[in-house]
């Protein structure tokens, strides 16, 4: 290179060339190749065929073989049947899909289920039995916490939650904090509350 073609190449396009080589190295590299750069310890390259995935759902341990791509809640809905958890907005805003992961209330229209792996998941089922309520969903039917029932399950999911965290000194308030990301299309919030405090007591 000449003197005169040193002086025009400018330090940005220098670095800004070196980043496009690099980048472009990167994206070319096989995902087999990243892999084994990772190390067995490393993250693991799943897809894009299904793969296995054990998951802990209400206290019992199930395989499935799900598409990388496939939320925690279709993989409750479809291969588990536990419809409790709705499919309503998809998008993590309406809260009528809400289980609870290692205890945490969680959109499971938002998660992975190969992001649960090794976690343990509760749905609304695995709250209680038709014989042996859990003590927010007898208040919920106690308090008429459920109209339509869309919300319901996601809603009682969050009360338990709340009634978990601050037992029987849970507030109205704190009931209402804990359902804030859980929408009602009914306007039964009043009830929900009340159902929410009144299994609070009763725990």
């Amino acid at each position: 290179m000449s003197k005169s073609d040193r002086r025009g190449v400018t330090r940005r396009a220098l670095f800004k060339g070196a980043g496009l080589a690099a980048a472009s190295g990167a994206v070319l590299k096989p995902l087999e190749a990243l892999a084994k750069e990772e190390g067995a310890s490393g993250p693991r390259v799943q897809g894009p065929g299904a793969v296995k995935a054990t998951l802990e759902v209400n206290g019992a341990k199930q395989t499935l073989e799900v598409e990388p791509r496939t939320t925690l809640l279709q993989a409750l809905r479809l291969p588990l049947d536990l419809t409790g958890a709705k499919p309503v907005c998809d998008r993590g805003q309406c809260g009528a899909c809400t289980v609870l992961l290692d205890g945490e209330p969680v959109y499971s229209c938002t998660v992975l289920a190969v992001e649960a792996e090794g976690r343990k998941v509760t749905t609304c089922e695995g709250l209680g039995t038709p014989e042996n309520l859990h003590a927010v969903q007898q208040a919920f039917v106690d308090h008429d916490g459920a109209q339509c029932g869309f919300c319901t399950p996601g809603m009682v999911v969050a009360c338990a939650y709340a009634v978990a965290k601050h037992g029987k000194d849970l507030t109205e308030a704190q009931a209402r904090e804990a359902t804030a990301g859980n929408l009602c299309r009914c306007g039964t919030y009043p009830h929900v509350l009340k159902a929410a405090v009144a299994a609070a007591k009763e725990g």
